[in-house]
């Protein structure tokens, strides 16, 4: 998953003018206290870093500095844009690429606090996001709904053809008049009005709705006396709960913590299957009561942005948000999803045979529940494949997975090396730091590896970025990847699922989609692109884990030091394909949810949301009731919470591209540095400097077809 600033600040609100100044939080309407030069020099966040690429001096930046940081930059953004418009000539120069140069210290700020606070909570930390959250979308009204700035944006946009302008100039041209169109630009005042209030209450309600499932995570850990309730478990995992429980002031106990999803990859593995429902409703039931209930927030965030949309001239929020996506309408994704439904309920009902053919073998009475598919499909897979799980895991050690795989690939691949940093400040202990050089010896970036859980972190995988590249501005990026493995206790290694494995390279493809990129303007830069199309090179990485050349150079006995052997190569290879059936419907299950949530109208109110998950699916033949979405709505943050609402989607649709770009590298040569070299010129350096399927024609040679998913996916032979 990507992780923008803006989704970080504002979910998917449009924000501020000039990629520069999104990151920025109003000041409300008052002046605030002015901050004096000792007070700026005391302030590493109202200066330039002076570290490389101006990575965040993590080791000076104290939480008391974010607020006045925020405040003294709205000042001078707010200056900036006023300068703008007081220009008499209107030109692009003085307009677009001086938004483009404008709010130097709102993006700092930003991109600083956005991302530690999803990544190093505190409750200080929690209340600056309530308090900047709305301000901040006030303050991206204020400049997006400024009549005069959007004239003059307005008429370069009308003559951009006729002003000499480079395609990428023209394309920011484009972007920009999009942006405050879709902010709403062209509403009339009493509608503005309108829209400013709904968008500061969507900016709250997205906030609380995160807040709530942060704090849920500590809430919902499962708590386990008895060590034999464990059986199934290995010794390795059974001492890090013990771990975790006594860091939690419960001594003598286990602790097992809750993953985002509502399916808990521990269930493959726990024999008690009392154990396993309540594992398993921990996550399920998760945020539907108390002081944490999500549930009011989620209808009330419906109609919110059903009513924002229907002011935007669009009958739904699905509507609006997919008119600036490649699929462009709902009624593409639902196509796309409904021209899989039969293989896919066909693939399910075989799957489901197996498992219940398995639980009848072991004698059991009880009706299949979604607590039970994980536990025997694993039992299944090992029938199938003779393949344990924790066998898999010996192979996979973490450090050898970051070093032998993932940059071994980014090497041969685009002739990239990272080299650990150890001299920059992290805001972590378990962060480290890296420095990306390019074939040439040329520095291209700083990055940042942030995998392990920890209290405080919210949960899932993401990359985001503290510095965005840009030629006009003269930055190189500095990014960061996050996940949430648990790492294993003092002393010992930490090995990783093959899920977790393929995570790592999906991050890191996001990683490298911000790293290469090679823009001149900031807007423009990396993964700014649509959402259905930004995780298309992620995916697109995901598949080297696999690849033959890769996975002997990393896939190590973490004892031995022997290579994976090939009949376990083999069994992994073969068995990618299994559990298809439950893991796609998990995933399309909830991606309908979530465009039929944004499908609905202003005046549609739904009374039960659990209730209204059920109804949608079982209106596109997807209701199965022990495979359940991989999220529900109360912890659905892409949809809710992130900037992902009706774009879940995005996944399935990116990995249309990502197969079949996939697939033709692999005509290609594979694994070597011509066909990796073209597809960083064509695809991860352009960013979204010109329209996208352009740049996927010029890799690709022609538009994508459904092919390569399909052989992905374990249904049918590519054809190139």
């Amino acid at each position: 998953m990507i992780k923008t600033t803006i989704a970080l600040a504002v979910s998917s609100v449009l924000l501020v003018a000039g990629c520069n100044s999104q990151n920025s939080a109003p000041l409300n309407g008052q002046e605030g206290q002015q901050i004096t030069a000792k007070n700026t020099l005391d302030n590493p966040l109202l200066r330039q870093s002076i570290l490389q690429y101006q990575a965040p001096e993590f080791n000076l930046i104290h939480d008391g500095d974010i607020k006045p940081a925020f405040e003294n930059g709205i000042r001078e953004n707010l200056a900036e844009i006023d300068k703008i418009i007081a220009q008499r000539d209107v030109t692009f120069e003085n307009t677009i690429v001086a938004l483009e140069k404008s709010g130097e210290t709102l993006s700092r700020v930003g991109n600083y606090f956005w991302n530690i606070s999803l990544t190093d909570s505190n409750p200080e930390r929690r209340a600056l996001q309530q308090e900047l959250a709305p301000l901040f979308t006030q303050h991206s009204d204020n400049i997006y709904l400024n009549k005069s700035l959007f004239e003059r944006v307005e008429q370069i946009h009308n003559n951009r053809n006729s002003l000499n302008l480079d395609s990428e100039s023209i394309r920011l041209v484009e972007v920009y008049y999009k942006r405050f169109i879709r902010a709403g630009a062209k509403l009339t005042e009493s509608q503005q009005t309108k829209i400013r209030a709904l968008n500061k209450e969507h900016s709250q309600l997205t906030t609380q709705f995160g807040q709530n499932l942060l704090q849920e995570t500590s809430n919902i850990a499962v708590v386990v006396d008895n060590k034999n309730e464990l059986k199934g478990l290995t010794d390795v995992q059974i001492e890090s709960m013990a771990a975790a429980a006594k860091q939690a002031g419960k001594g003598g106990k286990y602790l097992i913590s809750i993953t985002n999803t509502t399916r808990q990859p521990i269930l493959a593995n726990i024999q008690n299957r009392e154990l396993r429902e309540r594992i398993w409703r921990a996550s399920a039931e998760r945020a539907q009561s108390g002081e944490t209930n999500n549930m009011p927030i989620i209808k009330r965030l419906a109609e919110v942005r059903a009513q924002r949309a229907n002011l935007l001239g669009f009958d739904s929020w699905a509507a609006y948000g997919l008119s600036a996506q490649m699929a462009q309408t709902p009624e593409a994704v639902f196509s796309m999803f409904s021209g899989m439904t039969d293989a896919l309920m066909a693939n399910v009902k075989l799957e489901t045979k197996a498992i219940k053919a398995k639980m009848a073998e072991k004698g059991e009475k009880f009706e299949l529940q979604p607590w039970d598919w994980a536990f025997y499909a694993e039992l299944v897979r090992q029938d199938k494949f003779a393949l344990d799980e924790n066998t898999v895991k010996s192979y996979f050690e973490f450090n050898r997975v970051l070093e032998d795989g993932l940059f071994f690939t980014m090497k041969e691949l685009y002739g990239v090396e990272f080299k650990h940093r150890p001299d920059l400040p992290v805001y972590h202990p378990d962060v480290k730091a890296y420095e990306l050089f390019d074939h040439d010896g040329t520095s291209l970036a700083i990055f940042y590896a942030d995998y392990f859980a920890r209290p405080g972190k919210r949960g899932g995988a993401w990359m985001s970025s503290f510095v965005d590249q840009t030629h006009l501005l003269e930055q190189k990026p500095v990014v960061v990847n996050v996940m949430n493995i648990v790492k294993a206790p003092e002393g010992q290694p930490t090995l990783l699922s093959y899920g977790e494995v393929t995570t790592m390279f999906h991050e890191l493809g996001h990683g490298i989609h911000g790293m290469f990129s090679d823009v001149n303007y900031p807007s423009l830069a990396g993964t700014s692109v649509s959402t259905d199309f930004v995780e298309f090179p992620s995916t697109f990485e995901e598949d080297w884990a696999i690849h033959p050349t890769v996975i002997s150079n990393y896939a190590k006995h973490y004892k031995t030091n022997e290579s994976i052997p090939k009949d376990l190569l083999d069994k992994i290879v073969r068995s990618r394909s299994f559990n298809q059936g439950f893991d796609t419907l998990e995933y399309v299950a909830a991606a309908i949810v979530d465009m039929e949530w944004h499908s609905l109208k202003p005046n549609n109110k739904v009374e039960n949301a659990e209730q209204f998950e059920q109804d949608m699916l079982k209106k596109h033949g997807l209701y199965v009731p022990y495979i359940q979405p991989r999220y529900k709505s109360a912890y659905f943050s892409h949809s809710m919470g992130g900037g992902y609402s009706a774009s879940y989607y995005a996944y399935m649709w990116s990995e249309i591209l990502a197969a079949d770009a996939y697939a033709f590298v692999q005509s290609q040569g594979g694994l070597n540095r011509k066909i990796g070299d073209h597809y960083r010129k064509n695809i991860l350096e352009v960013g979204n400097s010109r329209p996208l399927m352009e740049s996927y024609k010029a890799f690709r040679g022609k538009a994508p077809t459904t092919d390569a998913l399909l052989t992905r996916r374990g249904l049918q032979t590519t054809k190139l």
